[in-house]
């Protein structure tokens, strides 16, 4: 019989690896993935039946992500509406926005790891802000979005 584990800051959530051998980086920049315009059939989260919802991809969010000017910053809801705007849809899938907001994040955070320069990797933590439940999962911890946020006074 397996033992429980008590509860920690790191968590299977915390730990979770991009799967399948890729990194997040791969995830992020994986060439088969393109946008979708879907009709939803029935009522789907906030998105009534009938709606034209736009299913992005990583890159597409990634894209956002990088014309937030630092020292401003979004947040999920304001990024769905400004994509589906963008892409002729009513909404943005709000299920897959996070998910792919999260791989944005962690390949982020993935490259800074390999050495590439803070200003040159997507600046997440002007979507994900300290007390999203975004922020709660990513394997490397919440402290590092909260210190980017100080640093650029958001």
């Amino acid at each position: 019989m397996p033992t429980s584990r008590p509860a920690s800051k790191n968590n299977a959530s915390n730990t979770m690896q991009p799967g399948k051998g890729k990194s997040w980086s791969d995830k992020l920049n994986d060439p088969s993935k393109v946008h979708q315009l879907k009709r939803l059939d029935k009522d789907f989260a906030d998105m009534p039946a009938n709606s034209k919802m736009l299913i992005a991809t990583p890159k597409i969010i990634d894209e956002y992500v990088r014309q937030i000017p630092k020292g401003s910053s979004s947040n999920l809801a304001t990024m769905r509406r400004d994509l589906a705007n963008e892409f002729g849809a009513d909404y943005t899938c709000p299920v897959t926005s996070g998910i792919f907001l999260r791989i944005v994040s962690e390949a982020a955070h993935e490259q800074l790891q390999t050495g590439i320069s803070i200003n040159k990797i997507t600046p997440f933590w002007r979507v994900v802000d300290e007390k999203s439940p975004l922020n709660k999962k990513l394997t490397f911890g919440e402290s590092f979005v909260k210190e980017q946020r100080k640093k650029e006074g958001i």
